[in-house]
C-alpha cells in the first residue's frame, strides 16, 4: 500500500498470481492424496490375489503329488474294487488340480488370479505415478508461492518470473498426473 491508502496495482497481479498457484497446489495435495490412497488399495488387492494364486499352486501341488504317489500304490494292489477306487481318487485329485489351474466361470484360477493380479500391479503403477506428478506438481506450486510473497517483499522481479515458471512446471506436472500419469518417469 501506498502512503495514500493505494494498492500496488503490481501487487494485485502478484496476489492474483498466488492465488492462481495456492488453487492449483489445493488440486494437486487433494488428488496426489487420492491416488496415494489408491495405489495402496490396488497394492492390497494384488497381493491378495497373488496369495490367492500361491495357495492353489500350494494346493494344486500337494494334490499332483498325492495322486503321483496313489499311482505308485496302485501298481502293488491286486484287489481290482480297491484298484478303482484308486483310480476314481486319482482322477479326482487330477480334475481338482486342472480346476485349479483355470476356473474361467470363476476367475479363481491360477491362470486367472495371475492375469487379475497383474491388472492390479497396473493400476497400482499408474496411481503411484500420478501421485509422484502431483507430488512434484505441489513442490513447484509451493516454491512458487514463495517466491511470489517474496517479490511483494523485496521487489526483486525476477522472483515473480521464476514463480511464473515455476507455476507452469507445476501446472504441467498437475495435468500430467491427471492425464498421463506414467508419461514421464521421474522414480
Amino acid at each position: 500500500m501506498s502512503a495514500h491508502g493505494h494498492v500496488d496495482p503490481s501487487n494485485k497481479k502478484v496476489a492474483l498470481l498466488i492465488a492462481i498457484l495456492a488453487l492449483v497446489l489445493a488440486f494437486s495435495e487433494t488428488l496426489g492424496k487420492g491416488m496415494q490412497t489408491a495405489a495402496l488399495s490396488h497394492n492390497v488387492e494384488a497381493s491378495n490375489l497373488w496369495t490367492f494364486f500361491q495357495a492353489k499352486t500350494i494346493r494344486s501341488t500337494t494334490l499332483r503329488t498325492a495322486a503321483e504317489a496313489l499311482e505308485v500304490e496302485m501298481t502293488q494292489v491286486s484287489r481290482t474294487e480297491t484298484r478303482e477306487a484308486m483310480q476314481k481318487r486319482i482322477a479326482d485329485w487330477k480334475a481338482t488340480v486342472a480346476r485349479y489351474d483355470s476356473e474361467p466361470e470363476t476367475q479363481d484360477g491360477r491362470k486367472e488370479l495371475a492375469a487379475r493380479a497383474k491388472i492390479a500391479e497396473g493400476r497400482r503403477d499408474r496411481s503411484l505415478a500420478a501421485y509422484h506428478n502431483y507430488e512434484l506438481a505441489s513442490a513447484a506450486m509451493q516454491i512458487a508461492i514463495v517466491l511470489a510473497s517474496a517479490e511483494i517483499i523485496t521487489g526483486v522481479a525476477l522472483l515473480i518470473w521464476i514463480a511464473g515458471g515455476l507455476g507452469l512446471v507445476g501446472m504441467v506436472f498437475c495435468a500430467l498426473g491427471f492425464f498421463a500419469p506414467t508419461a514421464v518417469h521421474l522414480f
